[in-house]
């Protein structure tokens, strides 16, 4: 199975990255993982626009990344879930990819592209952190899933 995780984030090193490299490493056991981080100038530039123009620079972006597979889009608004109900989004899936939005989320087009809109919960949180609690959720579906101690 293949994972990615489509994020719009500046490429920057942080002290989160040697525990994303830990879940990934744990998470290669079940599947590939693929961490993919886009920002380009024109959602720099559509920043200082407005939110409306920062949205559409993010699903211009993005848009190129939702193909055949199943895609789950992260969003405030979508449907929260508890860690057995997100295996579910897992089980016999080839390929899936999760997408974490910018600053202002996705807008509407780019959410009605995807299979699942989910919510990580209520709370707001920065994208560097978002990224760990996916991916420490994405090793435990597979956990649970192969009935794996670990979500336990």
């Amino acid at each position: 199975m293949n994972v990615e995780i489509v994020s719009i984030v500046k490429k920057e090193k942080n002290l989160y990255d040697s525990l994303s490299k830990e879940f990934i490493k744990m998470i290669n056991r079940f599947a590939k993982v693929t961490d993919t981080e886009v920002f380009n100038k024109d959602i720099t530039k559509a920043h200082a626009i407005s939110a409306d123009a920062a949205q559409k620079a993010y699903t211009k972006i993005l848009t190129p990344h939702i193909s055949s597979c199943y895609s789950i889009v992260l969003d405030p608004d979508g449907k929260i879930i508890d860690s057995f109900e997100f295996s579910k989004l897992l089980d016999g899936k080839m390929s899936v990819k999760f997408f974490i939005g910018g600053a202002y989320g996705f807008d509407q087009d780019f959410l009605q592209k995807s299979d699942v809109v989910i919510s990580l919960g209520k709370i707001t949180m920065a994208h560097k952190i978002v990224k760990i609690v996916l991916l420490e959720q994405i090793y435990r579906g597979f956990s649970i899933l192969s009935n794996h101690p670990y979500h336990k």
